[in-house]
């Protein structure tokens, strides 16, 4: 059928985009409409969930900088030797005193029995010269007692020698003179040589006492020797030092150990919060305030603990490479001081919380 109204190309160009003007000024289409609202909704949601945030946040004190803290105490022989038994497993609980390592103690053994016997050697000495001390004690009490004879003696033979030498000389011999002089001397020279022997005897017996004093020096060293010996051969016996759990194990039975070699480590039971706080966020942040805290390996439960204390310190501070801000260009950032947070929980000891593990602590500052 033949179109009632011909027109030209150019003007059937024209007529479409008047229609299409035309179109543009329609009102917009319901779906349109549902569109916007939907984002004025989403804005509106985000914008109450920003002001739900700030209202809970100004509150609190966070950081994700923090993990879980405890003591490791690493267990090393004190002796050299091969190892002939392990009393644990791994990841074992242990209680201080429990024998945990074996050690070859022949050596050690050895070396013991060589150092009682020279203890029995030296207490022999030094019985032997207490024994010697009764012996020279007696020397000297004989010269002491000769000395007493000698003395009389000596006495006797100087008033004979007195009285004849005083009477009138044709009442006695020549001869009886002379052998009352010869007496006399005699005596005299007997008495010098018992005093004599006194001193000779007296420094024998110091000698003797110091001989005793030198015994009893080496009974003192080989006791020490003994003493040794046995803390040595101890130390063949490894025992744990603390409560907690094997960690890193680093032994078997048949390697040889030298001293200071690690072992094992030990995982104390407690364990604690350490949180790495921005320097800036401390001056809200005190000792005693009570603190959320949320471990990721428990998703689903909210632990309760407390601030305990601040290191003296930023972690830079304690760094193998702490930072020299006297030298270079200076660039400043802000530090972090870490702080510790002990668990108020008794729920925490149901938990496997291990050294290591992220944590994010709320600290509620008011």
């Amino acid at each position: 059928m033949d179109d009632p109204y011909p027109v030209s190309v150019r003007d059937r160009a024209t007529w479409q985009s008047d229609a299409e003007r035309n179109a543009d000024r329609q009102p917009p289409s319901r779906r349109r409409l549902l569109g916007i609202a939907l984002a004025v909704l989403v804005a509106l949601i985000l914008i109450g969930a920003g002001v739900v945030y700030w209202l809970h946040a100004r509150h609190y004190s966070t950081t994700d900088d923090a993990f879980v803290d405890g003591y490791v105490t690493q267990v090393a022989p004190q002796v050299a030797g091969r190892v002939t038994a392990l009393k644990f497993t791994d990841n074992e609980h242990v209680t201080a005193g429990q024998l945990l390592v074996l050690i070859d103690p022949r050596d050690y053994q050895v070396k013991l029995d060589q150092a009682k016997a020279q203890r029995s050697n030296a207490a022999a000495g030094l019985q032997q010269a207490q024994a010697q001390i009764g012996v020279l004690q007696a020397n000297l009490d004989q010269s002491r007692a000769n000395v007493v004879a000698t003395e009389a003696d000596r006495v006797q033979a100087k008033q004979d020698y007195d009285r004849f030498t005083s009477i009138n000389p044709r009442a006695v011999s020549r001869q009886q003179v002379d052998n009352a002089t010869a007496t006399f001397h005699a005596a005299q020279a007997k008495l010098d040589a018992a005093r004599q022997a006194v001193d000779g005897a007296d420094a024998q017996l110091r000698a003797g006492r110091a001989q005793v004093a030198a015994a009893q020096t080496q009974v003192q060293q080989a006791d020490a020797n003994v003493a040794a010996a046995e803390l040595q051969l101890s130390y063949c016996t490894i025992t744990a030092p603390v409560t907690g759990r094997i960690a890193h194990r680093n032994v078997d039975v048949g390697n040889y150990l030298n001293p200071g070699q690690p072992m094992f480590a030990i995982v104390q039971d407690d364990v604690w919060v350490t949180a790495n706080f921005k320097e800036t966020q401390l001056a809200d942040i005190h000792v005693g305030q009570p603190v959320d805290i949320e471990v990721d390996a428990v998703p689903s439960v909210t632990f309760h603990g407390k601030v305990d204390s601040f290191q003296p310190g930023t972690g830079s501070e304690f760094s193998v490479l702490p930072a020299e801000n006297a030298t270079g260009n200076y660039v400043k950032i802000v530090q972090r001081l870490p702080v510790k947070i002990d668990f108020d929980d008794a729920r925490v000891k149901h938990y496997l919380l291990v050294p290591g593990m992220s944590v994010v602590p709320y600290v509620h500052v008011r």
